[in-house]
């Protein structure tokens, strides 16, 4: 699609296609240079083994418009590390961290065109993937794989914006066991939650609270973001043990309260009984796509918690502003968190 064409003031998120996009492939032992290529299909074997037993891994970054006109990513380097730990849990071949990123730095410069103005509240997300395309018959890894990453222009995840969202917490459906892979960011992780948010929003709900597997009664994540709470004072988020993703805007908000609001924080295991008690204050959801999504309301069969009239709650807001500011060049980044393309 034209740039030209784009309302960005408009955008939700959804697939836009882009002018273009890198590919290497994996074969003999080895990745080809890689290249950037006009964005289009590609054959593929049926016999694939994405396709017949889901070897496919991914991840989600954005590439945002500072005021100053600047372009900058957020903590690249550490989805490259992710890709790597995903990789190795699917068994597939890792993709070094340092060409990763500069692989995304050239995607994204050159579809420049595609990144929304900075006062649209949009972004250019970027989607890199790797699949094994080889073709396999028994249940293997694949002998070939491609690694592709295109970019799509996005408005926000949540439509409401940085405004509160109503969440029904789950005991009849769990996102992830212990010993399984919830803590990759795998393909076949994300088509068994399109059924329980597709009833879930149905019933008026932005999406699900996942309890643990075992005990259906600690939480893991919501839909497909990272939750936080604020309970007595600290701030709780539950901890990452293989069952959730490790989220890197979850990682760096812990970072933040901790440093710039001097908040206690825990990663512990958190009761869904603890959101129904006076002592939990706020709560919200964190994720590259989801940024900071404040929570207005939890609801758990016929019990129902409200939280601050159903508003953002002022640490939930003191952080988004901070992670958001520092994102757009507008905080000191002390972290040096930010890559700023030139």
């Amino acid at each position: 699609m034209d740039s030209k064409e784009i309302d960005f003031y408009s955008l939700g998120f959804n697939f836009i296609e882009t002018k273009t996009m890198f590919v290497t492939d994996y074969k003999d032992g080895k990745w080809t240079e890689g290249k950037l290529v006009p964005f289009g299909p590609f054959e593929i074997s049926p016999g694939a083994c994405v396709l017949n037993y889901g070897q496919g891994i991914f991840e989600g970054m954005k590439a945002l418009r500072a005021k100053t006109g600047q372009i900058t990513l957020f903590r690249p380097e550490e989805n490259g590390k992710r890709f790597k730990d995903s990789a190795e849990r699917m068994l597939m071949p890792t993709y070094d961290e340092n060409k990763f990123v500069q692989a995304v730095k050239k995607v994204v410069k050159a579809n420049e065109e595609y990144i929304p103005p900075y006062d649209s509240g949009g972004a250019l997300y970027i989607r890199p993937l790797m699949i094994g395309n080889g073709p396999i018959l028994g249940v293997a890894p694949a002998n070939e794989y491609k690694f592709i990453i295109f970019t799509v222009p996005v408005g926000p995840y949540f439509p409401e914006g940085f405004k509160a969202i109503d969440l029904e917490i789950s005991k009849k459906y769990t996102r992830a066991a212990p010993g399984g892979t919830g803590f990759a960011k795998t393909c076949c992780n994300y088509a068994p939650t399109m059924k329980p948010a597709k009833e879930t929003k149905a019933k008026g709900f932005a999406q699900v609270i996942y309890l643990d597997a075992v005990e259906r009664e600690y939480i893991d994540e919501v839909g497909t973001a990272n939750f936080f709470a604020i309970i007595n004072g600290k701030l709780a988020s539950p901890k990452a043990a293989g069952t959730i993703l490790p989220g890197i805007t979850r990682k760096s908000v812990l970072e933040i309260a901790e440093k710039k609001l001097n908040l206690t924080v825990e990663e512990r295991d958190i009761s869904y009984k603890e959101l129904f008690e006076e002592s939990c204050t706020e709560v919200f959801c964190t994720g590259t796509a989801a940024v900071i999504t404040p929570i207005g309301s939890v609801v758990l069969e016929d019990k129902k918690r409200v939280f601050n009239n159903g508003e953002p709650g002022k640490l939930t807001k003191k952080l988004y502003d901070l992670l958001t500011g520092i994102q757009r060049l507008e905080i000191e980044d002390e972290f040096g968190w930010v890559t700023v393309l030139e």
